[in-house]
């Protein structure tokens, strides 16, 4: 009983510190909101891949993602989302791709669609190689060692619309890559040869939007307009390497299909709803399992309020960007929460009848009460992955995963402080009025 009481006491005093970080850390790792909560601007576009070889379809559409998701950043956006998504059926002639930005915060349209729209830029500057090493040596942070650099790097005047094309290199012994060649047209294919003639030894620094791709040292001159980068590539970083070369150069046109703006007071608006409509669920069915189950009740909402302190604990540390959609998957998740205590209840009270005393009840009743509170879940948990992992839009994966989160929670809290919390309070020897408060409904 001692061991079962301490335990007891130390669910509540974490549950309670959970609950204090929450509360304490909101004004410095606020909770993330999505579009409908926070206010502003998503954008759909549709991607026009009729000139891209069928193959190719994907890869372009990722690139043209990345490409973007890099404006988007440079744009100061916090928090954006840029997805894709295939909008059709069976690859009618109808189908569709697109492109999904949405920018939290932003309620300039105008200046979003500009921002994004804007053809992507492929620059090759000149890097003096002791220059370079000389910022090596400093060791300085990513974000100062890139502002050292743009300090010291040369235009060249080559751009992306200067390659006609990057193509990868496989070892063929391994079969590994090893190269990336570079095809240049006429125009660059020149440029190209009066920047290595004239600096071996430095470094042809390639950057795309701004942001660094590759930092090859040139190693002799090159006249033809055809250039291989090498170094320790793998497969993957070799691939968004030409990638990004090719698509970065020549990005798939993309047309404005709709906009949508959400003002901060109507996001506002709907987050106070959503809190006022988990504070009168949870104040409701508070009030129901304390009426009806009496101290076991009680002790159940006191697990629900730490259910609840740990699922916003982990929304922040994840972190997960809450949406109306997600709220509401929380919202019932904790209706999944409360089913698991009924029915432990419910056999308890079962046990009970059958003559049993209270703490032989509270076992039998956890033991019968598994098998079912598993298998339900378990379920559930099956049908929120599969939203999660098919689902191509993010209102409907945000709500499969609070929800994922919220059942498997429920089932931690159910099997260790609802049980603990029973262990703590019920008697080796009953009374009249023990067996009252562990019973439920109008029994007596």
């Amino acid at each position: 009983m001692l061991k079962h009481r301490m335990i007891a006491f130390f669910i509540i005093l974490i549950a309670a510190a959970i609950g204090y970080f929450v509360y304490a850390t909101q004004s410095s790792s606020p909770f993330k909101l999505g579009l409908d909560l926070a206010g502003g601007t998503e954008l759909v576009y549709t991607a026009d891949v009729s000139k891209i070889p069928v193959g190719s379809v994907a890869d372009s559409m990722s690139a043209l993602r990345d490409t973007i998701e890099r404006r988007v950043n440079i744009f100061g956006v916090s928090e954006p989302v840029v997805e894709t998504e295939t909008a059709g059926i069976f690859g009618s002639a109808s189908t569709q791709n697109r492109l999904i930005v949405e920018l939290p915060g932003v309620t300039d349209v105008a200046a979003a669609k500009s921002a994004i729209g804007a053809t992507p830029v492929l620059e090759f500057y000149l890097i003096k190689t002791k220059d370079y090493n000389a910022i090596a040596a400093k060791n300085l942070n990513a974000t100062d060692t890139q502002a050292a650099i743009n300090a010291v790097r040369i235009p060249t005047g080559i751009t992306g619309s200067m390659l006609a094309k990057a193509t990868l290199t496989n070892d063929p012994v391994t079969g590994a890559p090893d190269a990336v060649s570079l095809q240049f047209n006429s125009t660059g294919a020149q440029k190209f040869a009066d920047l290595t003639k004239n600096n071996i030894g430095d470094i042809a620094a390639i950057y795309l939007d701004g942001q660094p791709l590759e930092f090859p040292t040139i190693r002799e001159a090159i006249n033809n307009g055809q250039a291989q980068i090498t170094g320790n590539f793998t497969s993957a970083s070799a691939k968004d390497l030409v990638r990004n070369l090719n698509y970065g150069a020549l990005p798939v046109p993309i047309t404005v299909l709709s906009e949508q703006t959400i003002g901060p007071t109507l996001g506002q608006a709907t987050v106070n709803a959503g809190i006022m409509s988990g504070l009168i669920a949870f104040a409701v069915i508070a009030l129901f399992l304390i009426i009806w189950y009496r101290l076991p009740g009680l002790l159940a909402v006191i697990a629900l309020a730490a259910y609840t302190a740990l699922n916003l604990a982990l929304y922040k540390l994840i972190p997960v960007t809450l949406t109306a959609a997600g709220i509401a998957g929380f919202i019932l998740s904790i209706g999944m929460a409360v089913d698991a205590n009924i029915l432990i209840f419910e056999r308890m009270k079962e046990e009970l009848r059958k003559g049993r005393g209270i703490m032989d009840a509270v076992h039998e009743g956890f033991a019968r009460a598994w098998p079912s509170i598993r298998d339900s879940n378990t379920s559930s948990i099956i049908t929120g992955g599969i939203l999660y992992f098919f689902s191509s839009t993010s209102v409907i994966k945000g709500f499969a995963l609070v929800f994922i989160i919220g059942v498997l929670v429920s089932m931690f809290t159910a099997i260790t402080a609802s049980r603990f919390f029973l262990f703590a309070v019920s008697p080796k020897k009953p009374g009249r009025l023990s067996l009252f408060l562990m019973k439920n409904g109008f029994t007596n």
